[in-house]
């Protein structure tokens, strides 16, 4: 049941509706018209209403950066039904909200505390706000080869190191599904004069039920950006940027989104963050309660799967992996002498299931307050067929890797390659800021040449995603040996101009 009356209506969705019955000429843009000019194909993609309903800055529709009318109504119920004193609608994903949050709560020359696992879309943030970043090392699982968080220690301890420090950027929940421990975190950086920047990307749903992490804005973050279309019924591109203002004033806020939003805004994609809102209003903790059941059950059955492994809670409550999210299932294939590519590439083709992503040991799955026990059902029988086939081949005895729970401190960073371990190396030092070195000229430089050059790209692999230069930092010759051994073992490389890393761009 919806506490609130009000939440039951979707008022851009209305007033959008309402403009269509209406039935006003159009001698406006889009050019299509409304569907009169639409090609079939387009016709096929966007349904009759919906050509009707793409429409732009009538006055009954408002206007998203002076919002008054059904969006005002739109946002401000976002806001109280997420706990947020704002709420504004993102339009290019969570990379433009996470852009506004940094030129929000930043000024130019600011310092700030930055996990080295950010999204790539916060070095992009760092070069339009020209802040100094501070980076701190998340926590690794080693077994699993992946990054989680940020430890309450670290945290605490760059606070105590940096206190010119303006802000702490905290990711959480990761794309993995592992939460930090948010509410702890806050409190620390509160108590040092910081600002929290929360990217949430990977939680928009967690407010809707109690069984699943803390939400960050109710953990007390001050700027949280959620990509409302992962997990939740906006469309592909729709984000949500919720605020709390003790630290960060609304209208600077606001003043960085009309710097960074189109003045041309798709309705449709504001409206899917109204109907998706809506949406979880009604009956968001009975659907998140049904795909929650479905997601521990299907863990259940899949670790009964010889060869297969999927991390659940007994392997949270360390550093930096507060919590889980189970509506990720991160399946390690290694047991079956699979990599995670090649598991990938088999479950498509052979059994048509599509991952969200896959890394040299893991295929990562998502499920959704959509999915059904069919849907279920059929990856766990695509996951079986995967497991049997590989016995078959007489694979999985020569390789079957032994997964224990996590000792009680962090593990080593390190990638397999082969039979061996290569050390993920120290951060290299900072020789420019990220904007300096984003208008430098750059060329390209073979990676045997590149010590003591100052890269132009930001350059990780997977596992486990941590980028192993940043753009502005200094080639060292522990970086360009690590490199070269990743490139050696094939792992996915994100980041570079070449991907075979014959070559890297670095400042002329």
């Amino acid at each position: 049941m919806i506490a609130d009356e009000s939440q039951k209506r979707a008022p851009l969705a209305a007033a959008m509706c309402a403009y269509r019955k209406d039935g006003a000429l159009a001698f406006h843009t889009p050019g299509h018209k409304q569907g009169a000019g639409a090609h079939a194909l387009l016709r096929e993609l966007v349904t009759e209403t919906g050509l009707r309903e793409e429409v732009s800055l009538m006055d009954e529709l408002d206007d998203l950066h002076e919002p008054r009318g059904c969006l005002k109504d739109a946002q401000d119920l976002a806001a109280a039904l997420y706990g947020a004193d704002a709420a504004f609608f993102a339009v290019n994903g969570t990379t433009g909200a996470i852009h506004a949050m940094l030129l929000a709560a930043l000024s130019p020359g600011d310092a700030v505390l930055v996990p080295r696992n950010a999204h790539r879309s916060v070095f992009g943030g760092l070069v339009l706000t020209d802040a100094r970043p501070i980076y701190i090392e998340p926590e690794v699982d080693e077994a699993l080869g992946i990054a989680h968080g940020l430890s309450v220690e670290a945290v605490r301890d760059a606070c105590s190191r940096h206190p010119e420090a303006r802000a702490l950027f905290l990711v959480s929940p990761t794309y993995y599904g592992v939460a930090s421990d948010v509410r702890s975190i806050a409190e620390i950086v509160h108590e040092a004069g910081m600002t929290l920047l929360v990217d949430e990307a990977h939680g928009a749903h967690l407010a809707f039920f109690e069984e699943l992490p803390e939400a960050a804005m109710a953990a007390g973050a001050d700027l949280v950006a959620q990509s409302t279309h992962k997990l939740l019924g906006a469309m592909t591109q729709a984000s949500l940027l919720l605020l709390r203002e003790t630290r960060v004033e609304k209208e600077r806020v606001q003043r960085a989104m009309r710097l960074l939003t189109t003045t041309s805004p798709n309705y449709l994609l504001m409206a899917s963050l109204d109907i998706a809102r809506l949406q979880m209003a009604e009956a968001g903790a009975a659907y998140l309660a049904r795909a929650v059941g479905l997601a521990r059950e299907l863990r259940r059955e899949i670790n009964g799967v010889a060869g297969l492994f999927c991390f659940g809670e007994e392997r949270m409550g360390g550093a930096g992996a507060f919590a889980l999210d189970p509506l990720k299932l991160t399946v390690t294939v290694t047991g079956l002498g699979l990599t995670g590519v090649e598991a990938a590439h088999i479950l498509r083709r052979a059994h048509k299931i599509e991952a969200e992503l896959f890394d040299a040991r893991n295929v990562l799955f998502l499920l959704t307050y959509a999915d059904t026990e069919a849907s279920a059902a059929r990856l766990l029988a695509a996951l079986r067929a995967l497991a049997k086939d590989a016995a078959d081949a007489g694979r999985t005895a020569q390789t079957a890797m032994l997964i224990q729970p996590p000792a009680g401190r962090a593990a080593s960073r390190t990638v397999e390659k082969c039979a061996s371990e290569v050390l993920l190396p120290a951060a290299p030092p900072l020789a420019l800021m990220p904007r300096e070195a984003f208008y430098r000229h750059a060329v390209c430089c073979p990676l045997h040449d590149a010590t003591g050059r100052i890269a132009a790209e930001t350059i990780a692999f997977y596992p486990p995603g941590i980028p192993v230069i940043c753009t502005g930092e200094v080639f060292t010759a522990d970086v360009c040996r690590y490199m070269e051994a990743m490139r050696a073992a094939g792992l996915k490389v994100t980041g570079a101009a070449d991907a075979t890393l014959r070559t890297v761009r670095v400042i002329d």
